[in-house]
């Protein structure tokens, strides 16, 4: 009868309870944490149950480290800051005015101009 050490049967019998010691179920619960992996594929490397692998990675709590898992709740810090004020957007257009006098004069006016002097200019413009 052949010995399979990996699975743990004799002649095909599957052996039960098997012992894992504990540095080795911490290393299958770290690998089950790892980015990219899996219960699935950490369970199927290490010819473990995957139930067994939650089982493990409840008893000892996040990753083998001790830490959070990626997948546990976390606090993340957070910054308030004043409101800023709000501006209008009809304050923001450009209220400038285009005169177009033919084709040969185009004439921008913005919003705070002097009504005689642009009329002076207008007057030139147009030979009068």
């Amino acid at each position: 009868m052949s010995t399979n050490p990996v699975m743990g049967t004799i002649a095909g019998r599957r052996r039960r309870n098997k012992s894992w010691p504990e540095a080795l179920k911490r290393e299958i619960v770290a690998a089950s944490y790892a980015p990219g992996s899996s219960v699935s594929l950490v369970s199927r490397r290490y010819d473990v149950n995957a139930n067994q692998v939650f089982k493990w990675r409840k008893l000892f709590g996040g990753d083998a480290d001790g830490q959070a898992s990626a997948s546990s709740p976390q606090l993340v810090p957070v910054m308030v800051e004043p409101e800023q004020p709000i501006v209008d957007v009809a304050a923001r257009v450009s209220s400038d005015i285009v005169i177009e006098l033919g084709r040969r004069y185009r004439v921008r006016v913005g919003d705070a101009f002097d009504g005689r002097t642009l009329c002076r200019i207008l007057d030139v413009l147009e030979g009068r």
